[in-house]
């Protein structure tokens, strides 16, 4: 009877069993399957990946040789801009006051130059009823000039500041390529605030802190910038003057042991050198320090992330204070390029910054500078502050920055090249790789 009972107990339990055992190997498979998928699919993205940053890196490269192959032939030419307004202040504009400047420029000028010449009524059709919409508004917005379209603020060479030409864009193999040519001249150069000069000292202090406060760092990024720059300064220290050194250069000779002499006497002998003496231009000092500042000022001793973090961005620019800082080793300011903030910095080594600048920001958009004598004479009032000056601005770039990128798939690749250009003459002074 009893084990009657117990055969009917375990007939009936099978089927419990059976159903339980199924349930755990659907999970297993189920698990086996969904990790082996996922480990298939990762595999396949980083696969991808690799695919697709050889395709941009490959892009990349080949964009900076033909980038660096046009640039012999790049003459850059400031423009004349009489009746547009400045780009020197849009460093402080949001975008609010952005769009009222284009507003009251449309507005007092109608828009008459717009289009390559074309009056602004010839442009939108006003005599055509198909470009008013049901409010009696054109397409541009009339009344308010709402919609201003591809209307900016030129920079000194037409592109916006700091382009010195339109960016290019092209497409190689896969990657979509943007090569940007950047005026570091018009640019605060960081290395001032390193001079081992004493005696402007305080100018250079006073400089620094003028243009980080217009740029809008407040006190506690000021302090941490200057922290970052006393380590870089205990290892260098910048100038910007120089004249020719001769340079000691000590080469052991090595000479064959005499037969005669044993082992123990020709150790104790004061190994023998030979002392030349070089002469060192003064074009070679300033690229060597160039070269020195570029790697330093991109090394992890300055956070460049936190400087570039933008205070303002819109679909016409972006706006961040690294973007008007010269971190590759630029000793002068193009006073014809430069926008406020760093021209009252260049200044305050000569003092009257203020007047100083906005004269140039009024005159150079009529007719630019042709050299420093030409700015003593159309600003006499100041020439002894611009004398003062002399060693920190020029009228003339030679400093850029070719900045290439490109992108493929998810997968993106960029190079900055710095080079000085002096007429047909181009050279390399560092390269960094993204």
């Amino acid at each position: 009877m009893n084990k009657s009972l117990k055969n009917r107990n375990n007939s009936r339990s099978r089927p419990g069993i059976v159903l339980l055992v199924t349930v755990v190997l659907l999970v297993v498979l189920s698990t086996l399957g969904y990790t082996l998928s996922t480990r298939v699919a990762a595999q396949r993205h980083r696969d991808q990946y690799i695919i697709d940053y050889s395709s941009a890196r490959y892009g990349c490269d080949s964009a900076v040789k033909y980038a660096l192959a046009t640039l012999e032939d790049i003459d850059p030419q400031l423009i004349s801009r009489p009746n547009e307004p400045d780009f020197s202040d849009l460093f402080c504009l949001s975008e609010v006051e952005y769009q009222e400047i284009l507003e009251q420029w449309s507005i007092e000028n109608q828009l008459t130059t717009f289009n390559n010449g074309e009056s602004f009524n010839d442009m939108i059709g006003i005599n055509d009823v198909d470009e008013l919409d049901d409010t009696g508004s054109d397409e541009f917005g009339i009344d308010g000039f709402d919609d201003y379209g591809s209307l900016t603020i030129s920079g000194p060479y037409g592109p916006p500041w700091p382009f010195v030409t339109e960016p290019v864009e092209f497409e190689i193999g896969s990657a979509k390529v943007r090569i940007e040519i950047e005026d570091e001249n018009a640019k605060y150069p960081l290395g001032w605030a390193l001079l081992k000069d004493g005696k402007v000292k305080r100018e250079a202090e006073a400089g620094f802190e003028t243009f980080c406060e217009m740029s809008g760092l407040d006190a506690e990024q000021i302090d941490a910038l200057k922290t970052e720059l006393n380590e870089i300064g205990q290892i260098k220290m910048f100038a910007v003057e120089f004249k020719r050194t001769t340079r000691t250069i000590r080469t052991p000779i090595r000479t064959a042991p005499s037969r005669s002499s044993t082992s123990k006497s020709s150790t104790s002998k004061t190994p023998r050198t030979k002392v030349t003496r070089q002469i060192v231009q003064v074009d070679e000092q300033i690229s060597e320090q160039t070269a020195h500042f570029a790697e330093l000022f991109h090394s992890s001793l300055i956070d460049t992330e936190a400087l570039a973090v933008p205070t303002i961005v819109s679909s016409s620019r972006k706006e961040s204070p690294l973007k008007y800082m010269g971190t590759w080793g630029s000793m002068k300011v193009n006073i014809n390029t430069a926008p406020r903030h760093v021209l009252e910095a260049a200044f305050i080594f000569g003092g009257d910054e203020v007047k100083i600048a906005e004269e140039i920001i009024q005159r150079r958009r009529i007719e630019p500078f042709a050299d420093i004598q030409d700015l003593k004479t159309k600003l006499f009032r100041y020439s002894d502050s611009i004398g003062r000056c002399e060693s920190y601005i020029t009228t003339l770039s030679r400093f850029f920055t070719i900045k290439v990128t490109a992108v493929s798939g998810v997968a993106k690749a960029s190079s900055v090249i710095a080079i000085t250009k002096d007429g047909a003459k181009v050279k390399r002074i560092a390269v960094i790789n993204g």
